[in-house]
């Protein structure tokens, strides 16, 4: 704990100068919702020197020296507003505002690719916004399930790929970073993304953004950020909850149904918020309980979550979220077979597993007296996972980060900078019953200018240093400790009305997990070897891509069409290899990489025949290629004719749409992928049928999904949904097939006591 010392300093900093102020001259008022009258607390009032927050009355106040300023007014999920103002001497101007909800798609605010809020359309890198409404319409339990709708995205038994820059790493070594309140939330030793952690039943907002962020957000950030951003208390209290159960039908072919009554998966969730004068309560919880489709499988668990905020004056806020996960599971790795036992597990994949993982996060913002914003922002992660298969593994992880911004209106430029310690120790059956460590710090900078009304420039970098702190009896060596500097780039030029060319360039930077460099394990007949040589990988993402709004009678939205390029050096994948001890996989560098490619997305709102409609869709092609495809590469991978990068789809497709009709609403999911035309050789040669499935599986597949619901009353809606409607067979992965039809039926109760 002594590696925070500073953040604790940094904190008695900060709250220390918060009751100091002398002026008496400035501004006033109230800050309110225009369509509904709400108050909106915290909301931000800034000028170029001078920063404050509404407090919970939606009240504010700012001390301005007397002169003319512009006071940009701003809240998540509305419209920014800038006012000018002229102040005299001894004069506190009475300035009441009111926001608009972003009444378009393209002012959807957000935060995750500069850390401050601009609106979606003036990004300078290609983000997606996913809202609230579409989990819960969907019926998504965990997150995931929603991701994987969104174009560019593929997620491979939890593994999320974004624009191809993963492929499948037997859940070690994310590239793809998961945030939850702007926070880190992948699982320490192995970096992988546990999703039962992210709290869906408070999610305000999830923020995609696609290509490498290392400069912003560090080493796992290599192919992009996924930020989960949670709800707040309002002025109006809220109450949730939703009740779900969920079975299967019979398979397309009857002789593989494995059950004589179907599986059920059920679940509950409940959330409150509340404000109590000047505090904020969150209170959620979460349970999933049954069966699933693959015969003995399950995942039961119940999550708590809850927010506490408390506003000691306008100017400074401090907070703690607390999270706890516990829960138990049983999986398989692989199939019996392809045919009757396609559903049914080999035993010798099977993993029982027992966890446990809680999360304290405290915070801090701070609005000083010469307009900076200040932030300290901690995490506190326990993960003690308890595994049949001698490979339990259990870590403590301490996050620290300080962060100042300052907004210069007269340049028109934002600076944000800070600092940030990651500190974890761990013990793990995987790594022979040894104790490592990491270590992680970094610095960062981000410049954020505006020339003119239309042009928008960022410029960013960081200098990151780890270390992995190795037992005595483990061989250590200069990989084990690097520091790296990185950059990023870009700009984002408004040609018209709602026409927005953007271009931009992030280098990456991945150091290795303890998992990828010291793993040591065994699955069916396959061991997982070590590697403590592995280096680190690097590269680059290159973007250039062009937001078009559009309205056409009632309808409004916008298309984006981006072209991009990636390429890696070094870069890391578990390969199989064979040697005095045995066959299996070890991490290792496997070369040179470039992945090329285009999207097309669309995003809409508007009237169909008179009925309120939504809807998204997008087309991803990707080109994904060794620089030097030779006989090593030849070797690992099932297809010895094309240089193409493992467990990637060139072609896929994504849609969803729903309209509304009376107290109805109608919903329509599709996924398309073409055929996965590369996988680890050792699938085909050594894994029962999984060859045989690919050959006859090798067109790609479409899977459809139908969703109805009906509005009962105010407060009660109840919802059908149909998952795999064509009762297609199909998999992400080899050795593992997917959901055969399934049915969720969902309850939905949501009370405003405005209301």
């Amino acid at each position: 704990m002594k590696k925070f010392t500073w953040f604790f300093i940094l904190l008695l900093w900060v709250i220390l100068p918060a009751y100091s102020d002398a002026q008496t001259s400035g501004i006033s008022g109230k800050i309110t919702d225009s369509v509904t009258g709400e108050m909106l607390a915290d909301a931000t009032i800034r000028t170029a020197n001078a920063g404050t927050q509404s407090d919970e009355k939606g009240e504010y106040k700012l001390n301005l020296a007397p002169g003319s300023y512009d006071v940009q007014f701003s809240y998540i999920g509305f419209v920014q507003k800038t006012i000018r103002i002229t102040i005299n001497e001894g004069e506190l101007k009475n300035l009441n505002v009111s926001l608009y909800e972003n009444a378009t798609i393209l002012q959807t605010t957000t935060v995750t690719a500069g850390k401050y809020e601009t609106p979606l359309a003036e990004a300078t890198v290609s983000l997606e916004v996913i809202k609230p409404s579409l989990i819960e319409n969907t019926g998504s339990t965990t997150i995931d399930k929603v991701l994987d709708k969104i174009p560019s995205i593929n997620i491979i038994d939890g593994q999320v790929n974004i624009r191809g820059g993963s492929g499948f790493s037997y859940g070690a070594g994310s590239r793809v970073l998961l945030l939850i309140d702007d926070l880190p939330a992948l699982q320490a030793d192995a970096g992988y993304t546990r999703w039962s952690d992210v709290p869906v039943e408070n999610i305000e907002q999830v923020e995609v953004l696609k290509g490498a962020a290392s400069a912003l957000y560090g080493s796992a950030a290599m192919n992009g950020i996924i930020n989960i951003r949670t709800g707040y208390a309002r002025s109006v209290p809220e109450t949730k909850a939703a009740i779900y159960a969920r079975t299967v039908t019979s398979p397309a072919d009857a002789s593989k149904k494995w059950w004589h009554t179907p599986p059920v998966e059920y679940g509950a969730q409940i959330l409150h918020k509340q404000r109590f004068n000047k505090l904020d309560v969150i209170l959620g919880g979460f349970y999933s309980g049954g069966d699933q489709f693959i015969k003995d499988t399950y995942d039961r668990y119940f999550r708590i979550n809850t927010g506490l905020r408390y506003r000691i004056n306008n100017r400074l806020s401090i907070g703690i979220n607390l999270l706890l996960n516990d829960g138990e599971s049983q999986s398989y790795f692989l199939w019996q077979n392809k045919d009757a036992g396609a559903w049914i597990g080999d035993t010798n994949t099977l993993s029982n597993s027992r966890k446990l993982n809680y999360f304290i996060d405290p915070s801090i913002v701070y609005f000083d007296k010469f307009g900076n914003k200040h932030k300290l922002l901690g995490r506190i992660n326990k993960a003690d996972n308890r595994n049949n298969a001698n490979q339990s593994n259990s870590s403590n992880t301490y996050y620290g980060e300080y962060q100042v911004q300052r907004e210069f209106s007269n340049l028109k430029l934002i600076t944000t900078a800070g600092i940030t310690e990651t500190f974890s120790n761990i013990e793990a059956a995987l790594y022979s019953n040894q104790k490592f460590s990491i270590e992680n710090r970094a610095v960062y900078l981000q410049l954020d200018k505006k020339f003119g009304s239309r042009l928008s420039f960022s410029l960013g970098g960081r200098y990151e240093f780890n270390k992995i702190n190795v037992p005595k009896n483990f061989l250590r060596d200069s990989f084990n400790t690097e520091a790296k500097p990185v950059f990023r780039s870009g700009l984002n030029y408004q040609l018209g009305r709602a026409t927005y060319l953007r271009a931009s360039f992030g280098q990456g930077y991945r150091f290795p997990t303890i998992a990828e460099k010291f793993i040591r394990t065994s699955f069916s007949n396959f061991q997982i070897f070590p590697n403590d040589t592995l280096r680190s990988e690097t590269g680059w993402s290159a973007e250039l891509g062009l937001k078009q709004g559009f309205k056409i009678d009632d309808w409004y939205g916008f298309v984006d069409v981006a072209s991009y390029w990636t390429e890696y050096k070094d870069m890391m994948e578990f390969t199989l290899v064979a040697g005095s001890e045995g066959i299996g996989f070890r991490s290792l560098n496997i070369g040179n990489t470039i992945i090329k490619g285009f999207d097309i997305g669309v995003a809409a709102q508007g009237n169909l025949f008179g009925l309120k409609t939504s809807l998204f869709t997008g087309y991803t092609y990707l080109d994904p290629k060794f620089v030097h495809f030779g006989a090593k590469e030849m070797n690992s991978s099932s297809n010895k004719e094309e240089n193409i990068l493992k467990y990637r789809f060139k072609h896929s497709f994504k849609f969803d749409g729903e309209t509304h009709y009376k107290k109805f609403a109608l919903g329509a999911s599709v996924i398309y992928n073409s055929d996965m035309k590369a996988i680890d050789n050792v699938f085909n040669a050594f894994i029962k049928d999984v060859k045989k499935f690919r050959d006859e599986h090798n067109k790609g597949f479409t899977i459809v999904d139908l969703r109805v619901s009906y509005q009962v009353i105010n407060s009660l809606k109840s919802s059908f949904i149909i998952g795999n409607v064509f009762n297609t067979e199909y998999s992400w992965r080899p050795g593992r097939l997917e959901s055969m039809r399934n049915l969720t039926l969902r309850l939905d109760y949501n009370i405003n006591k405005k209301s």
